[in-house]
């Protein structure tokens, strides 16, 4: 794999943390841009930390300039409201990344979104039906922005996530045959991401992953 410079949006926590540190151990140059980002705990060298709101085109497009990709993690963790997140980010992150000339663009989504509900299983697409209606709205429509944009765009749909370790054992596909409740821990989720760093197979598509 080679070095690069990646900018990672919600690197504080969850797949965005794994994101961070995964990418560090792998030599390559990060950029967290989030409203936390000064809360950090690790120090490298190669680790720049730049406070902002995605919202922010001006402060979002300055971070970007000079960087090989972007790597998406934003999410509402475990709040059932959406607060249309997703769908008021992307339009900001699409015009930064076209204004810097930054087209690669990893973006983690869910399983469910877009084409991907023919392959949940019931229990999965009852709980984005009901539990979960607002959070799947907002990423059904900020799936739909990105792929109408002009970027290298990549996105990631992982079903339930887990704190499980890193493994580099899971499936990915356009498509995936899943039964029950399938998982997979945030750690593979972020081994993944990075590997699309290099990989143009997913270029203007979206990668199923489950274990």
């Amino acid at each position: 794999m080679s070095r690069k410079k990646v900018l990672v949006l919600g690197g504080t926590r969850g797949i965005g943390q794994q994101v961070v540190a995964q990418a560090l151990q792998a030599g390559h140059e990060v950029t967290a841009f989030s409203r936390t980002a000064d809360k950090i705990p690790v120090q490298d060298d190669r680790l720049h930390l730049v406070v902002g709101t995605v919202t922010d085109g001006s402060r979002l497009s300055e971070a970007i300039r000079g960087h090989d990709a972007v790597i998406s993690a934003l999410g509402q963790g475990m709040s059932l409201k959406a607060d249309s997140l997703i769908q008021r980010s992307v339009p900001v992150i699409v015009s930064a990344m076209q204004a810097q000339r930054v087209r690669r663009l990893i973006f983690t989504s869910s399983l469910g979104v877009g084409d991907s509900v023919r392959d949940a299983p019931l229990f999965s697409r009852m709980m984005m039906r009901f539990l979960l209606k607002d959070i799947y709205a907002d990423k059904i429509a900020g799936e739909a922005l990105i792929r109408r944009s002009d970027l290298d765009w990549t996105l990631v749909q992982p079903p339930q996530l887990t704190n499980g370790p890193l493994t580099r054992k899971y499936r990915v596909g356009e498509h995936l045959e899943l039964r029950g409740i399938p998982r997979i821990s945030r750690a593979d989720v972020a081994h993944f991401i990075l590997s699309q760093l290099d990989d143009t197979t997913y270029v203007r598509k979206a990668a199923l992953i489950a274990h």
